[in-house]
């Protein structure tokens, strides 16, 4: 403001340029309540007016026009001012040098409003400017914050103190500053229409944890009681930083769940959920949740929330799983097919957790068990044992399905080992048995007489029954009585099967059931009592040996020596007649077995005659000597009996 006297003459110029009523003065001008300001004052008029009775100039408030009875701010010729400017105001310049600059103290915000100067060169030489100051009195500093503030770009933030009182210079210091990174301070002292304002610039690159915190900027004057001070919240725009939403979850079927989705941004976000490419749900706010009821398997996969407030876009995903037990498992159809042909049978199921698969014949364990939505079952080149009810069985943890198919195996026939012709009381009887898919047709021929007995046939009792693939036929041959060992012609008996894939022809052994089974039993019985009697009479000779051989350090004392002789003669004579009936019963045996079987028997006797006459040597050729006492002894033993010397040549 104090440029004034340079601006002076510059106006001078204009002045005598013109030649006509004007004024200058500041069309805005501010001071701080309870400071003081400077009003700047230039005013001029026609050089063809001449002051009369000297230069006087009058201040009004909010009107320019006397008639209206404007407040009166200051009056030169008298001290006669509206009661609010008592004492307030004081013309700083020389009217005479056209200068009417107008000081206001201690301005309060009823100060606040427009000024208006009019020039009093006596008589009618009076003026009002239209021209006016815009007084505004603050009671806190201005801060010039820009329309939008963006994060992590540069920010200048500036704070603003009129300095229009010549009395009081102000000071300007940032407050609550400590938290922002690398902040830059610079003061700057500007002049406009003859007006001063002093400024203090803070620069810093905010952060979106800046958002909402609070900056404030304190005016003070030296050596006064005097401060004001400002707050601001910062207003920091930035895109989504994060997405917050729900952890991937699990969910069993038919239940409900909800969703959450949370963006952090400024502004607030256009929040929308996504399921792939479908939006569900959007809104535009802090915060957008989104329920789901009675799910199905159809719910499951990602949904993606997605953030969007024109400064950027951000999105967060989860996996929504749904539980449920293994559905109806998808099989091949049942079917029939030839012995030796592969297959592959099929298992598709869905569930949630994977089911485990697991192939089942008539209830048994086939294949391998998979953990998977598919199960193939490989048969290579099927055998009729293949035939049969096959089910696949998936099971997980919430329940279990199953699915079932029937593999008919179709094969040629085959005859089976029960197939024969016995001899039984009515004759012989012939069993022909077979298996085959189709059941097999059963045929009997008889190549002597060339005949054919089949089911069309009512001859030799013919009987024929199916049960499953199994076919059995039977005839009777040969009337009763009439029996195979006495002279009458041999069996001869062809069974021929047949169906679609094959024939087959087999001559039927010959089995005499009734007589072959009691061989086998009399023969076992009778063998095994045989040898137990063979055993017992080695047994008996052997302990006969022992007796009469005795020691050979022993002497062998008799009462009576014919009579021991006698009766060792006796028990050799039952021995022979025992061996001899053990070796007719073995005879006996040997042809039975062959009459019955056909074979050879193979009994041999343990213990022979001849064998025994070699044994009866050692008694043959004892020699008995006449009692008498040994030398030196009274010839009687230790008890007092008599005893006789047995010698063995």
């Amino acid at each position: 403001m104090w440029c004034l006297e340079l601006l002076l003459p510059l106006l001078l110029i204009i002045h005598d340029a013109r030649c006509q009523w004007n004024v200058w003065v500041p069309r805005d001008i501010s001071g701080m309540t309870n400071s003081c300001v400077v009003i700047p004052c230039t005013f001029m008029y026609p050089s063809a007016v001449k002051p009369y009775r000297g230069i006087h100039g009058i201040w009004y408030y909010g009107q320019p026009y006397p008639q209206l009875f404007p407040p009166v701010v200051f009056k030169s010729r008298t001290d006669v001012v509206h009661e609010s400017y008592k004492g307030r105001t004081k013309l700083l310049g020389d009217l005479y040098q056209r200068n009417c600059t107008l000081q206001i103290s201690n301005v309060g915000a009823e100060h606040s409003g427009r000024y208006y100067f009019r020039a009093d060169l006596g008589g009618a030489n009076m003026y009002t400017f239209p021209d006016f100051a815009e007084l505004k009195v603050l009671d806190q500093p201005n801060i010039d914050v820009p329309e939008e503030i963006v994060s992590d770009e540069s920010l200048e933030l500036t704070c603003y103190a009129p300095d229009n009182c010549p009395d009081m210079t102000p000071e300007i210091q940032w407050m609550y500053t400590d938290y922002l990174p690398d902040p830059e301070f610079s003061t700057d002292y500007l002049e406009e229409s003859n007006t001063a304002v002093l400024s203090n610039t803070l620069t810093f690159t905010p952060r979106p944890m800046h958002n909402g915190q609070l900056l404030g900027c304190r005016v003070y004057y030296p050596n006064t009681t005097l401060v004001y001070e400002r707050l601001i919240s910062l207003d920091i725009k930035y895109a989504p930083r994060s997405v917050w939403v729900n952890v991937s979850s699990e969910v069993m079927e038919g239940s409900s769940v909800t969703l959450h989705c949370e963006v952090d941004s400024n502004p607030p976000s256009r929040i929308s959920w996504m399921f792939g490419d479908e939006e569900l749900l959007w809104e535009t706010a802090a915060n957008v949740t989104l329920s789901l009821e009675d799910v199905t398997p159809a719910n499951e996969g990602v949904y993606t929330c997605v953030g969007d407030n024109g400064y950027g876009i951000m999105n967060t995903s989860l996996y929504l799983a749904v539980k449920y037990p293994p559905r109806e498992p998808l099989v091949n159809d049942s079917m029939t097919v030839l012995e030796g042909t592969s297959l592959a049978l099929h298992c598709i199921t869905q569930a949630s957790p994977a089911a485990t698969l697991t192939w089942l014949k008539d209830g048994e364990l086939v294949g391998t068990i998979t953990a998977d939505e598919l199960s193939v079952l490989e048969i290579m080149e099927i055998t009729p044992q293949g035939d049969g009810l096959y089910r696949c069985l998936a099971e997980n943890e919430h329940g279990r399905a199953s699915s079932s198919l029937n593999i008919t195996v179709e094969y040629a026939p085959v005859l089976l080992e029960e197939s024969k012709c016995t001899v039984v009381r009515e004759g012989v009887q012939c069993v022909c048995i077979a298996t085959g898919n189709p059941e097999p047709t059963i045929e009997f021929f008889l190549p002597a007489l060339n005949i054919t007995i089949n089911e069309t046939d009512g001859r030799y009792n013919f009987y024929t029954h199916t049960d499953g693939h199994t076919s059995t036929g039977m005839i009777k041959l040969r009337p009763k009585g009439d029996r195979l060992d006495n002279g009458g012609p041999a069996v001869n008996v062809h069974c021929s099967i047949s169906n679609m894939y094959g024939r087959e022809s087999i001559l039927l052994e010959l089995q005499q059931e009734k007589k072959y089974l009691m061989a086998v039993i009399v023969g076992t019985i009778g063998g095994v009592a045989v040898i137990a009697f063979i055993i017992a009479a080695v047994r008996y000779v052997g302990q006969n040996n022992k007796k009469e051989n005795g020691s050979s350090r022993q002497d062998v004392v008799l009462d009576n020596p014919a009579l021991y002789y006698s009766a060792v003669k006796k028990d050799k004579q039952n021995l022979r007649k025992k061996v001899l009936k053990t070796e007719l019963l073995g005879s006996k045996f040997n042809s039975i077995l062959e009459e019955t079987t056909g074979e050879e028997g193979d009994y041999q006797p343990v213990v022979s005659m001849a064998g025994l006459e070699r044994r009866e040597l050692n008694y043959a050729a004892l020699e008995f000597i006449g009692a008498r006492p040994r030398e030196g002894t009274l010839g009687r033993g230790d008890d007092g009996g008599n005893y006789t010397e047995i010698k063995s040549k």
